[in-house]
């Protein structure tokens, strides 16, 4: 009988088990199901930031207990139910911005030295130029001093007074400018003296040699005045130039203009190379001031080729519209290098041949009376128009005045005009009436 109790309850035992098994787990799920869940309960947000952003630094973070504990809202209260997404911090970001922002300020470092080294050595070039050009026009003037006004020279030959001063140790030459030298010579029969004035490239600027480099318009010259006496000068109004120029200056200066024509060559007897141009008052002039010597020594078709290509032009007047001497001898010349100074010997040469030919020539009385009867002609005109320009001037104050007065009334008051109206009706009345002389009688 006990033994029938005993397998009684182990069999009962063994039936029972499952049931008391699944009682003592009831309200738990399997470890598996509950990854699951916890995976896919997670927030959409934090599980893209976690998947889309990995961690640039491979060492392993230790996990946020309020990030990835879970637990039942029916279980616990008072925490919070809404998890905050993971958002990148600054520390992942990449640092290769840094590196970029750094290249655009050694770029412009760069620059700026570069703009540094462009202007110094644009001012290193200025100075050397400078200094160079300087040189090179002072060496100019120094070799044509050299070649024709020091002993036994063209000047020194025909003229007993050479430079700016009076001793002999006197400089022949005074500087105006870096590229602006004269000359000064007097002692000498028909004029009351010389000056020479060479005018050279601006070659101390380096904007302006660099512009003459690309374009070259100016060019070294020296020009020559001679002041004639008054009796040593006769009616002559004459030039010599090359075509181009003869055009000009017969439109620009006014004596020129005035008693002056561009002569056609004459085929009887030889005449100046073709490239040149006479202008003169009368062809009686010009027939004796181009004479057989000068056609052989300069302005001859073959002498011109050979020693007249420094020529630019000369110019001869008793009316020249100078301020101090009316008499006058004008020659200008083209320098060249210092080095070929002899080239112009023979330009040179015409200054005292031309001194001394216009110092001894006398017009014919017909030429003479012809030039007098247009100088005085030209005189008469300049009379009027001076006249003019006077009664002008008289015009021009008259109306100025009337409109100061007319501006002195606009501003004076209705009480003033008034009785300057009445004034001024009173006055009229008294220079109308007529004038009674009153005597005493006897």
């Amino acid at each position: 009988m006990g033994r029938l109790l005993t397998l009684f309850l182990f069999f009962s035992l063994i039936c029972l088990s499952p049931i008391l098994a699944d009682s003592d787990f009831e309200g738990f799920e399997d470890a598996d199901d509950v990854d699951e869940d916890l995976d896919s309960s997670l927030p959409l947000t934090a599980q893209t930031l976690l998947t889309s952003q990995p961690d640039p630094d491979p060492t392993p973070k230790a996990a946020s207990a309020s990030s990835f504990e879970y637990w039942d809202e029916d279980e616990f209260e008072g925490l919070p139910q809404d998890q905050p997404p993971v958002v990148a911090t600054e520390e992942n970001a990449d640092p290769k911005p840094s590196e970029t922002e750094a290249a655009p300020e050694g770029s412009s470092s760069s620059r700026s030295y570069t703009v540094e080294i462009a202007c110094g050595g644009f001012l290193i070039v200025f100075v050397v130029n400078y200094f160079t050009g300087k040189r090179v026009n002072e060496n100019i003037a120094l070799a044509w001093a050299a070649k024709f006004a020091t002993k036994d020279t063209i000047f020194d030959k025909n003229f007993s007074l050479l430079g700016v001063g009076d001793g002999d140790d006197s400089p022949l030459l005074l500087k105006e400018g870096q590229n602006v030298f004269k000359f000064y010579a007097s002692g000498r029969r028909c004029c009351q003296g010389l000056l020479a004035t060479m005018e050279l490239k601006s070659r101390h600027d380096l904007i302006s040699s660099i512009f003459n480099l690309v374009i070259p318009t100016s060019r070294d010259e020296i020009s020559f005045e001679v002041y004639m006496n008054d009796d040593a000068m006769d009616h002559i109004v004459f030039a010599v130039a090359n075509n181009k120029s003869a055009k000009a200056m017969h439109k620009e200066l006014p004596d020129l203009h005035k008693f002056a024509t561009i002569l056609s060559p004459p085929t009887a007897r030889k005449w100046v190379a073709h490239d040149l141009a006479v202008i003169s008052e009368s062809k009686e002039v010009a027939a004796d001031l181009i004479t057989e010597a000068v056609l052989d020594q300069v302005f001859g078709e073959k002498a011109f080729q050979k020693f007249g290509k420094g020529f630019m032009y000369m110019h001869f007047s008793d009316q020249h519209p100078g301020p101090t001497n009316k008499k006058m001898l004008l020659f200008k010349f083209a320098l060249p290098d210092a080095n070929s100074m002899a080239d112009m010997t023979r330009l040179v040469a015409l200054i005292p041949y031309y001194i001394d030919l216009i110092g001894r020539y006398k017009l014919s009385s017909q030429a003479r009376s012809k030039t007098e009867a247009t100088r005085s002609k030209a005189a008469q005109e300049a009379y009027k128009e001076l006249q003019n320009a006077r009664q002008e001037a008289l015009q021009r104050k008259k109306a100025e005045r009337k409109k100061l007065m007319e501006e002195t009334e606009a501003k004076l008051s209705a009480e003033s005009i008034r009785k300057k109206e009445a004034k001024e009706r009173a006055r009229q009345m008294k220079k109308a009436m007529p004038k009674m002389k009153m005597t005493r009688a006897s």
